[in-house]
């Protein structure tokens, strides 16, 4: 599956040919089932169309359409993710609707991203890993949060999850992130912009991350790393430390392995 466009923006890849400017219906992801195994479909059913109504009901400014209040894909999503908990759904959807919204998620492009991505310090990989999940690629060494501006790290970091979403196969639900630490220093240390990346995960792209690699970590990240592990919640499980072998060898073929880690 590849997923290439020419230089110099070559990191932010098109999905397909009719690939948008911006991250809008075209780019969304692929519609997935998320049916627990302890409801049928009719009570699922029910249950999205309870959400829908009290979100209507109590949350009327919040947007409709896609990821909007009345998005029923997304609803089913978040319910998944509370264990179909009607009352926590809505809270956790409002948060993720509002936030949306304020952000302006909608409205990133490659355009907006353009200047901070040419740092080629993030990026979603041309191919997927052999568990078939899209990849998110932070080189951490080129990260210098003295330097770049912390907004612009943002618009970047949420324009690659979008991406990357936008790459699930049919049947797939989550995504690989691969944090290479080799030569990570201080002048590269963050903890706030990981802080920040993991809370947007939990809470508004629940379930999407489906596991973490910090690769050839220095002796000087375990400090950052213990920490951040409490604030990461239950995404901490999430993470292994691994050599770049471990990469080649479990997550990658030859002919899919990022370039970064053939050397």
């Amino acid at each position: 599956m590849e997923l290439r466009l020419c230089n110099p923006f070559r990191h932010i890849i098109p999905l397909s040919s009719s690939y948008s400017n911006q991250v809008t219906s075209s780019s969304r992801p692929r519609r997935l089932s998320v049916r627990s195994s302890h409801l049928d479909p009719n009570e699922s059913r029910k249950l999205v169309l309870e959400v829908k109504e009290k979100l209507e009901k109590d949350h009327q400014s919040l947007p409709v359409g896609e990821n909007g209040r009345d998005d029923e894909d997304l609803i089913l999503w978040f319910l998944k993710d509370r264990k179909f908990s009607v009352q926590e759904s809505v809270e956790k959807l409002h948060k993720a609707i509002k936030w949306r919204q304020e952000f302006g998620v909608s409205e990133l492009s490659q355009d907006s991203v353009k200047k901070i991505a040419e740092t080629g310090k993030a990026y979603v990989h041309d191919f997927l890993d052999v568990n078939g999940r899209p990849v998110l690629i932070v080189d951490a060494a080129k990260h210098f949060p003295g330097v770049h501006d912390p907004v612009e790290d943002e618009k970047l970091c949420l324009f690659l999850i979008e991406r990357a979403l936008s790459a699930l196969p049919e049947g797939r639900e989550e995504i690989l992130g691969i944090f290479d630490l080799r030569g990570f220093g201080i002048a590269n240390s963050d903890l706030r912009f990981l802080t920040f990346l993991f809370d947007v995960l939990y809470y508004y792209y629940p379930r999407r991350l489906g596991q973490v690699l910090f690769v050839d970590a220095p002796f000087i990240f375990k400090p950052i790393w213990q920490l951040a592990k409490p604030l990461l919640k239950s995404y901490a499980s999430l993470v292994r430390f691994c050599s770049v072998e471990t990469v080649r060898k479990e997550y990658f073929t030859e002919a899919t392995l990022p370039a970064k880690f053939r050397d």
